[in-house]
């Protein structure tokens, strides 16, 4: 289960404590009293009647941190050493880069992958291109475009300021799937642009991930370039997000009793999130969808596609699960809740209704965004999509995903740990089955 700590600080305390009973415990009351959380904690050295060790510490200002750096500083037997922004560390020259498949130890190895050798390639995919994908990287490449508009919590910071958040996508791609993914930074909110520019570059790629592009933007960017290009278009807040909430309340479905198809949902929030768990949950073939949203261009999109426009209050009477996902934290109050409801309260790092509170208030079941993290869905749907050569990434193989990352979680559990390796390769698998048997795979 992921641990989301949102917008939180994160800094790493080297302290040295007394080895002695308590003084840990001393530490960790005062930070906790100070509204700190504590991370991953490594002992970095033993002497003889005291330990060295490393505190990652979250935090939600610079002012909680001062104060509880200071409150460290005068407990006896503690000494605060050295304080380290890990988060900086690791980010020091990006966290991804390109290496070579191929070992080149002699002129003649270089010979062979590079001229003169590459020219016959070069000349097999000039009269037969589709085996580009046999004797290139381009099967296996897939673009991570974004301009800015609407990075993680942070809203509109632009495409340099969010290619952290792409060269994380990137790695995570590697990590999980054996994709390469490649950061794309388009400096423009025109739609046209990133339309054409997409549309120029997609020879070097297999398929396009959509990252971050604000609503409604990102909506006409998503359905020109699927429609126009012959490989897959996703936009992965809307439907990474989608293909996990679906997986999530498939689980919720079976540990409850409900039964989910027959279920009224009403979705607070039709951004891109939103947005796309109506167009999904509709696919899966829930009828009775009812959602809510500030922007009337929204509401509009919401109602064409089907739904029930109402209010927060008319959400929380009439449908028996609830999906939030506005960034409003405490937007939903206990006397909302009613018995029996479902409740998801998605923003991070602050939920619309804390679950226990829910839960207090009669709701059957509840919980945050902690879980609902769509790297759980991306790696396996692209990996599924690629090998099948499909042309587009559709509603079936996005419910196939979820069926896969639900069948996978513990029991009790909502979804399956996001770095078990084994939950992205069977939902490969099953997107590309589903694929096949949807007909969107292309022959070689």
């Amino acid at each position: 289960m992921r641990i989301e700590y949102g917008s939180k600080i994160i800094k790493t305390l080297r302290v040295k404590i007394i080895d002695k009973p308590g003084f840990l415990g001393k530490l960790a009351l005062a930070v906790g009293e100070l509204g700190g959380m504590f991370g991953e904690i490594k002992t970095v050295h033993i002497g003889k009647d005291y330990k060295v060790r490393d505190l990652d510490v979250y935090f939600s200002s610079k002012e909680e941190f001062e104060n509880i750096c200071e409150a460290i500083i005068k407990i006896d037997g503690i000494e605060l050493i050295e304080v380290r922004d890990i988060v900086q560390e690791v980010h020091e020259n990006g966290k991804i880069e390109v290496v070579p498949s191929v070992q080149i130890d002699s002129v003649d190895d270089l010979r062979l992958v590079y001229t003169p050798g590459v020219a016959s390639v070069c000349k097999i995919i000039q009269e037969t291109p589709a085996l580009a994908k046999k004797f290139t990287t381009i099967g296996n490449n897939v673009a991570i475009v974004t301009n800015g508009t609407a990075i993680l919590g942070l809203g509109d910071i632009g495409p340099v300021a969010g290619m952290p958040v792409m060269e994380g996508k990137s790695l995570l791609f590697k990590l999980l799937s054996g994709i390469n993914g490649y950061p794309i930074l388009i400096d423009s909110k025109d739609p046209k642009v990133i339309i054409e520019t997409v549309r120029a570059i997609a020879p070097t790629f297999g398929a396009i991930k959509l990252e971050d592009i604000k609503a409604p933007e990102c909506f006409e960017i998503e359905e020109v370039l699927d429609s126009e290009l012959s490989i897959p278009v996703l936009h992965d807040d809307q439907h990474g997000t989608a293909v996990v909430v679906l997986a999530a309340l498939m689980n919720i479905a079976k540990y409850t009793f409900i039964n989910l198809r027959e279920s009224s949902v009403g979705i607070i929030g039709l951004g891109a999130a939103g947005s796309g768990i109506q167009k999904l949950l509709n696919a899966y073939g829930i009828k009775k969808i009812y959602g809510t949203d500030l922007n009337p261009e929204m509401k509009k999109l919401f109602a064409d596609r089907g739904g029930i426009v109402t209010d927060l209050n008319g959400i929380m009477e009439n449908a028996k699960i609830v999906i939030a996902t506005t960034g409003c934290p405490k937007l939903i109050l206990p006397e909302m809740v009613r018995k029996g409801q479902v409740i998801l309260a998605l923003s991070n790092p602050d939920p619309e209704i804390e679950p226990e509170d829910a839960i207090k208030a009669g709701a059957l079941y509840a919980a945050d965004g902690k879980a609902i993290n769509n790297a759980l869905a991306f790696p396996g749907l692209f990996k599924g999509a690629l090998k099948a050569n499909a042309k587009t990434i559709n509603a079936r193989m996005k419910i196939a995903a979820a069926a896969a990352i639900a069948s996978h979680a513990l029991h009790g559990d909502l979804v399956p740990n996001i770095l078990n390796l084994n939950v992205h390769e069977e939902v490969a698998k099953a997107v590309e089955d589903e694929a096949y048997k949807s007909g969107v795979a292309k022959a070689e």
